[in-house]
């Protein structure tokens, strides 16, 4: 039996590495970019008679084609991020796609390939059959997985053109996300007087300044927590990154550490700065000083009532589905979107869970669900 049109599209977009580098200099050349995926979809969309075309530089190429109908009034942009985490410790081949039970397996198979597949899928029903009722952007990014050089790249070619609202294709299991908390990365040096170790009473060590910094910042998370959005919780502060010292023999002058913050609605980078210098103050810390402190994608925060949420949950239930609102616990480019004037919602077939693990997979159920309510969406 042949596969449907939506799954053929995923095995061929696994297929085809785009391995995000994520700042990383030890990942083999030939897996690293998003071009080669950027110029199969670019061939593909082409295909349909779509005005597509490739933007940004080098390997980290995106792709964006338009598809307009007669008379429409409404433009809607679905993007979905060509990026995929590294493949280390996968337990599978990552570029080999399988099925096996009811599941594509693969690197990005969940994360966000099936997304892609399931839009183009649906558009190639509806372009020929002249059943498109709205003016489609669709944009495949590069970089989501880290500086969403991207959508940037995106909101340049755009010019003061904006669609009236957006659909980032994470996977949701096909709920409407329409709230999550944003990521914001700090760094802080901490400093010290560097002597022979010795003596270590002649100089001032900057690893134990950043121990000391550490702990203020652990009090500091712990207040967080008592600070609750209604949707999403509290923010949250954890120290991923902790380095310093050039010799074991040598009492430290420098030490830096790094923290994933994230962010809830209405956060900045001024508050995250000024909360953290107020906790050092507090604790008497006064051997750091915060280097960096930068919002890397915002926090989402859709009401329930726009018509971008209204229309998704409608078309859903034309498809079957008991169509609900959710929020989401990760960041996605949607925020960026909504902060530039596009504002959405994140919706896409697959579970968060199965995204970046050793065995990536995604439902093939879910894909073919997608594509069903891509077409329900475009075709109202």
């Amino acid at each position: 039996m042949s596969l449907p049109a939506c799954v053929r599209y995923l095995r061929d977009y696994v297929a085809i590495p785009s391995v995000n580098p994520m700042r990383r200099e030890d990942i083999p050349a030939e897996i690293v970019g998003e071009r080669r995926y950027a110029e199969h979809l670019a061939g593909q969309l082409r295909g349909l008679g779509l005005d597509a075309e490739l933007i940004g530089t080098g390997e980290r190429a995106s792709v964006v084609a338009e598809a307009t109908a007669a008379g429409a009034t409404e433009t809607v942009l679905i993007a979905s991020h060509l990026d995929t985490v590294p493949v280390d410790g996968m337990e599978i081949p990552p570029f080999e796609p399988t099925i096996d039970g009811g599941r594509l397996h693969g690197r990005g198979s969940c994360d966000t390939k099936s997304g892609m597949a399931a839009a183009v899928a649906a558009l190639e029903e509806l372009i020929p059959s002249g059943r498109l009722r709205c003016n489609v952007v669709l944009v495949g990014e590069a970089d989501e997985e880290c500086s969403s050089i991207g959508i940037r790249d995106l909101f340049a070619r755009l010019g003061t053109r904006r669609p009236d609202w957006a659909i980032a294709t994470e996977p949701t299991e096909m709920r409407v996300v329409t709230h999550h908390k944003g990521i914001a990365q700090v760094r802080i040096a901490t400093h010290g007087v560097a002597c022979h170790s010795s003596d270590p009473s002649a100089g001032r060590s900057a690893i134990i300044a950043a121990a000391r910094a550490v702990l203020s910042l652990d009090a500091l998370s712990r207040r967080l927590a008592e600070r609750r959005d209604p949707r999403l919780g509290p923010p949250t502060l954890s120290v991923g990154l902790l380095s310093g010292g050039s010799a074991i023999n040598i009492v430290p002058d420098h030490a830096v550490l790094s923290l994933d913050r994230r962010v809830l609605p209405g956060e900045t980078e001024r508050s995250i700065a000024d909360e953290i210098g107020d906790a050092f103050t507090r604790d008497g810390i006064d051997d750091a000083t915060l280097e960096s402190c930068s919002i890397e994608k915002p926090a989402l925060a859709t009401a329930e009532d726009h018509p971008a949420v209204r229309a998704c949950l409608a078309a859903l239930a034309r498809t079957g589905v008991r169509a609900a609102t959710d929020v989401a616990a990760f960041a996605t480019d949607a925020s960026i979107l909504a902060e530039g004037g596009i504002p959405g919602v994140v919706l896409g077939p697959g579970w968060i869970g199965h995204a970046h693990t050793a065995r990536e997979f995604v439902e093939v159920e879910q894909v073919e669900l997608a594509t069903r309510f891509f077409v329900a969406l475009l075709s109202r």
